[in-house]
């Protein structure tokens, strides 16, 4: 888990299982970006133990000034937003490594009893020599897609002739649209054809494998695939006329969702059931935290523009 204090607005319930706890993250993501990023605040704030690693060939770097991202109506230097996603992303939860993955690999392909212990997985190595274990493995990062090469796929890579020779590179169309691929447990948000081409679109496909990560996630602790998906979405309190009727109304709608084949043991549904009223309740905040908060994120967003927080709030 990250050592980073995790922002107010991250969900305080734990996501990790006995099933996965033999490994040391339940998602390594390889690249620092905005796709790698984005993915790691859903993981993260969901309550996955999140890692991301980032140190190689980036593309937004290579990018003198970023005016197209909403949200900085005169733009933003490429320091300053990495400085920004970076402390987004370990205010999430997750730990932020500076470092290369050289290879990703099955877990216990080095005799270890990893992948038995807690089933499918992976290792994640970097050019330093350092090796972490995790559940699922998201590619995050444009330019290559090397550290792949010990999974051992060939339908992951493409042949192509350059300067007469032959060549391989990554099949931008090897993972589907939510980022799936035909391995267990990997995703690839990047590269990804027409989809990383600009900064937002990278971020949002980032949002969207996180999503389909959390879902997967979901999905293996038992949830049926109607209650799989999960929304991250705070809420005013005041919306809530009265605790018990809400937390009534969403036991109803949760066991309205369950398939009369449904096949989980009844005590097992109920855990599920009251995890996830205690999640949704989760995201009900008072008006008190909600100005706290807002506070707060004026700091954290000054602290980054090098400005007064007073400053930033000089429009309201």
């Amino acid at each position: 888990m990250a050592d980073a204090e995790r922002s107010e607005g991250t969900a305080t319930t734990t996501a990790t299982d006995p099933e996965t706890a033999a490994f040391d993250y339940d998602v390594a993501i390889v690249g620092g970006g905005p796709t790698g990023c984005s993915a790691g605040v859903f993981t993260g704030r969901y309550g996955l133990d999140t890692v991301a690693f980032d140190r190689g060939r980036s593309s937004l770097q290579r990018c003198a000034y970023l005016e197209n991202y909403l949200g900085f109506p005169g733009g933003v230097d490429v320091e300053t937003f990495y400085g920004l996603i970076h402390d987004h992303v370990e205010a999430a939860g997750c730990d932020l490594v500076p470092a290369l993955v050289e290879a990703v690999e099955p877990a216990g392909g080095d005799g270890t009893e990893t992948a038995d212990a807690a089933g499918p997985g992976f290792e994640v190595t970097t050019q330093d020599g350092e090796t972490v274990t995790a559940r699922r493995v998201v590619a995050a990062a444009r330019y290559g897609g090397d550290f792949l090469e010990p999974l051992d796929d060939d339908e992951m890579f493409v042949t192509y002739e350059y300067d007469g020779e032959t060549r391989t590179k990554f099949d931008r169309d090897y993972a589907d649209i939510e980022g799936r691929t035909a391995i267990d447990g990997l995703y690839v948000a990047a590269p990804v054809s027409e989809v990383n081409v600009q900064a937002i679109m990278s971020a949002g496909q980032g949002a969207r494998v996180g999503r389909s990560v959390i879902t997967d996630h979901r999905l293996e602790r038992g949830y049926p695939e109607a209650l799989a998906h999960h929304w991250d979405w705070i809420r005013p309190e005041s919306e809530l006329a009265d605790e018990e009727t809400a937390r009534d109304d969403w036991r109803e709608r949760f066991d309205s969702r369950v398939p009369d084949d449904c096949d989980l043991a009844e005590e097992r549904l109920r855990e599920l059931r009251e995890a996830d009223v205690e999640r949704q309740r989760e995201m009900y905040i008072s008006e008190e935290a909600v100005e706290a908060r807002a506070e707060r994120g004026r700091e954290r967003l000054a602290d980054h523009l090098g400005v007064a927080a007073d400053s930033a709030s000089d429009s309201e």
